[in-house]
């Protein structure tokens, strides 16, 4: 049994001072094998901002699993918005855009759906897939499968939002691989559903699960 704690959105810049410890006593209260952060760490991108988030980060639980969102990316600066988009995350966040954890029971890719030409959608590309395709799809199904991305696959009825670009190719690649769990965040709400309500692929449905600001409890079995 593995337990997991999902974060999203937190949004350093315009967090709630107070609710930051609270959130880390409550993280550690879990005791996780691995905490999962789907996107939006930032406001505007700011470096003040991800100093912020780094130490947010440095002060949860290990091992963690971090993917950027659209906030992450620079909004007001032209030039870095389309030539530098993520310097800033890779400098203070990390390096890796495609973190991958595995051990005896789960496995976790995280995959970045921010892009410089959409201010708030994402999109999944063509190499992404494939990774997922040569991350997973030779996982036993003793592995519990777990997708990991800031924008989401589904949205609850009457969201104003999109879904992240590419959204069926992925969910193909997602159903043959056999991915149980979809983590994701950007809607600013908890809901949890299944892909099966809005894809027909694969006759698989992988339980969707998205997060807002604050710990959230799940077990891969």
């Amino acid at each position: 049994m593995r337990t997991l704690v999902h974060l999203s959105d937190l949004h350093f810049g315009r967090v709630n001072q107070a609710i930051v410890r609270p959130l880390l006593e409550r993280s550690w209260a879990i005791g996780p094998h691995l905490v999962v952060i789907s996107g939006d760490l930032t406001q505007r991108a700011r470096a003040a901002e991800f100093r912020e988030a780094r130490a947010f980060l440095d002060a949860l639980p290990a091992p963690r699993i971090v993917v950027p969102g659209n906030h992450d990316v620079p909004l007001y600066n032209v030039l870095d918005r389309f030539f530098r988009p993520l310097d800033r995350y890779r400098e203070h966040i990390t390096e890796d855009l495609s973190p991958f954890h595995v051990d005896g029971e789960i496995a976790v890719l995280g995959i970045n759906t921010a892009r410089s030409l959409t201010i708030k959608g994402g999109r999944i590309n063509r190499r992404q897939i494939e990774g997922i395709q040569e991350r997973m799809c030779g996982l036993g199904p003793e592995i519990t499968k777990i997708v990991v991305t800031h924008h989401p696959f589904d949205l609850p009825e009457g969201s104003p939002h999109a879904v992240v670009g590419r959204a069926r190719q992925a969910m193909a690649a997602i159903a043959a691989c056999g991915v149980d769990i979809i983590l994701s965040g950007h809607l600013h709400l908890s809901h949890t559903g299944h892909s099966a309500e809005r894809f027909e692929v694969g006759g698989r449905s992988s339980l969707r699960k998205r997060g807002c600001s604050g710990a959230r409890r799940s077990s891969g079995s």
